[in-house]
């Protein structure tokens, strides 16, 4: 067993964030999918729930290579001082099936996630928009500020969440990643200014009324991969270009979509897969809001991964 740990490669978090750029995991997502990937493909995940949370088993094979990310989600995590969502990652040769890499899958998560995020938006948000609305502190809203940052000027930012120290921090930390701009501690009432809002939060009721949100608005929601919790109203799902990452996740893990339609607000079919977004094959609706539901799968991971191993020790991939 011994030999088998020692030819694994280790990538823990720094040297995730020395070979792969946000710039880099974005362009790569959306490589991947313009040269014909189908997320529909990927396997399904298998989501455990345990004492204290949930594990998610995530799966994946692309070109030569497959993945397995063992993630927990445990909600009370951020009152110890830790992050809500953990994990491992390991890379196996596609042929053997045989480890070769094992990667820091909480770092990966953080990356991955919004680099999918910002993959859609830039192609769904106006090429101008630079007002953004971040809702939720945590890691994942701090780094959409990162990634939306890569596909547009940002000049304005504003982080709501529940805890205004917490939200402070939050600034804090983003301005970064967005030195440019002019980032503070909002309100709700800041989504009515807002070209792009991100929803990261572990919320299971609406975030704010669907009447703030202006038709040029491009929308994100990542908090939650469960049926019966939200972020965004169904009445802005009724007048949006709503966006999944396939159309069997939005029926069984999207519960801003799932939601929507037992309302009467959303058609099931009317949802668009993000592939057929980022090929062009459906054109998007720049007279109405643009809502992107996000909730994570293991191909995600796995292209985000194997740019690190493609990388290697020789630099940040990416760098421009």
């Amino acid at each position: 067993m011994s030999g088998v740990l020692d030819s694994i490669q280790l990538i823990d978090g720094d040297t995730l964030r020395r070979r792969v750029t946000m710039r880099a995991a974005i362009r790569a997502i959306r490589q991947l999918v313009r040269d014909g990937f189908d997320p529909d493909h990927d396997p399904a995940r298998a989501i455990v729930d345990v004492p204290n949370g949930q594990l998610l088993l995530m799966p994946s094979a692309i070109d030569g290579l497959a993945g397995q990310k063992l993630a927990t989600v445990a909600p009370g995590n951020p009152a110890r001082g830790l992050e809500r969502i953990q994990a491992v990652y390991v890379v196996l040769d596609g042929d053997t099936l045989a480890p070769i890499a094992l990667v820091d899958g909480t770092a990966l998560t953080s990356l991955r996630t919004p680099a999918v995020s910002a993959a859609v938006l830039d192609v769904a948000a106006t090429p101008d928009a630079s007002s953004l609305v971040v809702f939720g502190t945590g890691p994942q809203g701090v780094r959409h500020v990162e990634a939306i940052a890569a596909i547009r000027g940002l000049r304005r930012v504003r982080f709501v969440g529940r805890d205004r120290a917490k939200a402070g921090r939050a600034v804090e930390a983003a301005r970064a990643y967005a030195p440019m701009a002019e980032i503070d501690v909002g309100t709700a009432a800041d989504v009515a200014d807002a070209d792009l809002v991100v929803c990261a939060t572990t919320a299971a009721e609406p975030l704010f009324s669907a009447d703030l949100v202006a038709d040029r608005a491009a929308i994100v929601a990542v908090g939650s991969h469960e049926p019966d919790r939200r972020e965004l109203p169904g009445a802005l799902l009724a007048r949006a270009q709503v966006i999944v990452e396939t159309e069997r996740i939005a029926r069984a893990e999207a519960g801003d979509v799932i939601m929507a339609v037992a309302e009467g607000h959303l058609s099931a079919d009317a949802v668009v897969p993000m592939a057929r977004i980022l090929d062009g094959r459906v054109p998007v609706r720049f007279d109405r809001p643009r809502v992107f539901k996000t909730c994570g799968m293991g191909w995600q991971d796995l292209v985000v991964a194997r740019l690190a191993l493609e990388t290697g020790a020789g630099g940040a991939g990416g760098t421009d």
